[in-house]
């Protein structure tokens, strides 16, 4: 079962990030396939700082201008997390102060 909303900032905290800017990071250990969050904000149609795009099965996609912790999250070519919709799950065991990192997709290289 996955924890309610209030329970975010127990399992995730953003802060100063040496890959680039701000970037989410653990508060807890996560063992490989676990819920870490879901992303939440309001939906947009203009691409921006903090846009999530998702796809339909019809292929249209839909802007998530994201309000909550999970917007901090930075990319890399090698993540530690992957998103499954609005959900965010460990690809391995992450440990209590790592870096959870996602992959934006191919047009994206790592920055550090």
């Amino acid at each position: 079962m996955k924890p309610g909303k209030r329970n975010l900032s127990a399992r995730v905290r953003p802060a100063k990030s040496a890959r680039h800017g701000r970037g989410l990071f653990a508060r807890q250990r996560f063992r490989s396939g676990a819920w870490i969050g879901r992303f939440e904000g309001r939906p947009t149609r203009r691409d921006g700082e903090h846009v999530l795009w998702l796809r339909d099965d019809d292929g249209s996609e839909e802007g998530l201008l994201v309000t909550n912790a999970m917007r901090f999250l930075n990319h890399s070519s090698r993540p530690n997390a992957e998103l499954d919709g609005v959900d965010l799950y460990a690809l391995c065991n992450i440990q209590p102060g790592a870096e959870i990192l996602i992959h934006y997709g191919d047009d994206w290289t790592d920055i550090a």
